[in-house]
């Protein structure tokens, strides 16, 4: 009953930027981390960045002062400001979600299908 769904990626020159958004939807009490992975073909999929509730951020070293991580609450929505691209951030991004569906729930990581970057020299 909930739902992720990114969107945004695409196809950009080295130093150009995109904007990727993912929202939940669904049955939920409250929304914890949310955040963005990343698999780069035969790469491992690894983080990128998260931020919490509470609006405080994490970033990999790779796209510190790079990549830009919020949120809206309101709506759901986190969003993935990628500037400065470089070829090596070409990957496939996934979103994910920390949700509590009721408030007796445990927490459970909630994923998106994944949006394809590819950042070309």
């Amino acid at each position: 009953q909930v739902q992720v769904v990114e969107s945004g990626g695409g196809l950009v020159q080295a130093g150009g930027s995109l904007r990727l958004s993912c929202t939940v939807s669904g049955s939920i009490f409250k929304i914890n981390a949310m955040g963005w992975y990343r698999q780069a073909p035969g790469q491992q999929r690894d983080a990128v960045a998260y931020i919490t509730s509470g609006g405080t951020t994490n970033y990999a070293d790779s796209v510190k002062g790079r990549f830009s991580i919020s949120r809206d609450n309101a709506k759901k929505t986190v969003v993935l400001q990628m500037n400065s691209l470089k070829p090596e951030d070409t990957a496939v991004y996934y979103c994910y979600a920390n949700v509590l569906r009721l408030i007796s729930d445990p927490e459970r990581a909630y994923w998106g299908q994944g949006t394809q970057v590819t950042v070309s020299s």
